[in-house]
């Protein structure tokens, strides 16, 4: 598929069906791997998930946190107990589910706070640009997939659901499966709106001097 093609044609899709191999997630994160990251430390890390038993547990508990945090925000709990059961819907019933995960063992230490952010944002920066590369490879390969980033929000109920280790941070759920539906891109920005020249103000222009 052109580079192109596979860009502007991939959608986050929500209305997944069956029918996905080990061998085409394999490729996808295969995929990822070649992705930049800082230091070439490659700090990402992949959960698969086929088992609907454990997709379940993954997404009531990541629901249950999530009913909690809207309840907590004035939210009645009606309607967040229907929003969480719409989010484990999706995650339980997708075919495959990819937990992106970021790692900070390689990358290096620093001794004050200033850098060791920075350090951490450039492991997460590192992460997404791997699922990028996911996502296209996905999309090359005839399947489709929608990024949630819910596990930012409960990293220590993903951790505790599929035993991962302290130093492994979820970043991401992959939801992952065969297109049913086909949905219209969103709008973008025009390039005018969101990239400049020499500094902060004068839109790019394509010839410009």
């Amino acid at each position: 598929m052109d580079v192109w093609e596979a860009i502007r044609g991939r959608r986050s899709v929500r209305r997944l069906g069956g029918g996905v191999s080990l061998e085409e997630l394999a490729r996808a994160i295969e995929a990822a791997t070649w992705a930049p990251s800082a230091h070439n430390a490659q700090p990402w890390r992949f959960i698969v998930l086929v088992s609907g038993g454990v997709k379940r547990r993954l997404a009531e508990a990541m629901g249950a946190r999530w009913v909690e945090d809207l309840v907590a925000d004035g939210v009645e709990r009606e309607v967040a107990e229907e929003a969480a059961r719409r989010s484990i819907e999706l995650i339980s019933s997708s075919p495959a589910v990819i937990v992106a995960c970021a790692t900070m063992e390689d990358m290096r230490v620093y001794p004050d706070e200033r850098r060791s952010r920075a350090e951490h944002l450039m492991a997460v920066q590192s992460v997404a640009a791997a699922i990028q590369n996911m996502l296209l490879a996905l999309h090359a390969q005839g399947l489709a997939a929608c990024w949630l980033c819910a596990p930012l929000f409960c990293q220590d109920v993903v951790r505790e659901v599929l035993g991962l280790p302290g130093h492994v941070e979820p970043q991401a759920l992959i939801v992952v499966g065969r297109p049913l539906e086909r949905p219209s891109p969103p709008p973008r920005r025009p390039i005018s709106e969101v990239a400049f020249m020499d500094g902060w103000g004068r839109p790019l222009e394509v010839g410009a001097p």
